[in-house]
């Protein structure tokens, strides 16, 4: 069984737009970060980004991931383990 889903994008039917409202913004950048990750996307898009937009990414949301999860969050919503 898969560990990692992306359901939001296939159920989603909202509005997709930005500075409406909270809650239109949190599903627009679920959807959109579903779609970003899409394999089919990334497999591309990934080989075009220079070095620095591959560090601005990365480095985005390893900053995110630690203002806003606790380590054992990290593990088991990020990385999916069992780390205690």
């Amino acid at each position: 069984m898969a560990k990692h889903s992306h359901n939001h994008v296939e159920t989603y039917d909202g509005l997709i737009g930005f500075g409406l409202d909270r809650e239109t913004d949190e599903n627009t950048i679920i959807y959109y970060l579903q779609k970003f990750s899409d394999d089919t996307l990334m497999g591309e898009l990934v080989k075009r980004l220079t070095d620095d937009e591959l560090d601005e990414i990365f480095s985005l949301l390893t900053r995110l991931l630690k203002k806003h999860l606790k380590d054992s969050e990290y593990h088991a919503l990020f990385l999916k383990d069992d780390h205690p």
